[in-house]
């Protein structure tokens, strides 16, 4: 058997727009579904070492559900790499300041983590309200269920 290796030309072509309205929707479900999509592993063309995945728009962030006890004790730690440099946030505060960051957040560590996975993550594009500036690439509307 011989692997298929897709050509950019092919890639460029078949790459779609998808909007996806975050509203009621279960955060690590969505999350989940988003990253499989920007990796490209619903179509027919996937590599795993060549970005074949599809544009997502992500609407309506800051109406996401958290399920459980995870809106109180869920923290987000960061270190500033000095001693005694860490810093704990909780998805609470964020969520109210910064409501893409949480699903930007989720995606993101579900994505591979090498330069291959950081072109993956720059084609999201999460918005906190139902506006977005990206109606030009007529996305088509996506439900995940």
């Amino acid at each position: 058997m011989k692997t298929y290796i897709a050509r950019q030309d092919e890639i460029e072509e078949q790459r779609n727009w998808y909007l996806i309205d975050a509203e009621d929707q279960v955060l690590g479900r969505l999350a989940s579904k988003v990253a499989h999509i920007l990796r490209g592993k619903n179509k027919a063309i996937f590599s795993p070492h060549q970005d074949v995945g599809d544009f997502i728009v992500i609407i309506n962030a800051e109406k996401i559900k958290l399920t459980g006890k995870k809106m109180d004790q869920k923290s987000y730690f960061h270190h500033s790499g000095y001693p005694g440099g860490e810093s704990f946030t909780s998805v609470k505060s964020v969520l109210e300041q910064h409501p893409e960051r949480v699903i930007e957040y989720a995606v993101k560590r579900m994505l591979p983590k090498n330069p291959l996975g950081r072109k993956m993550f720059s084609k999201l594009k999460v918005y906190a309200g139902t506006e977005h500036p990206h109606s030009a690439q007529q996305p088509q509307k996506l439900e995940l269920a």
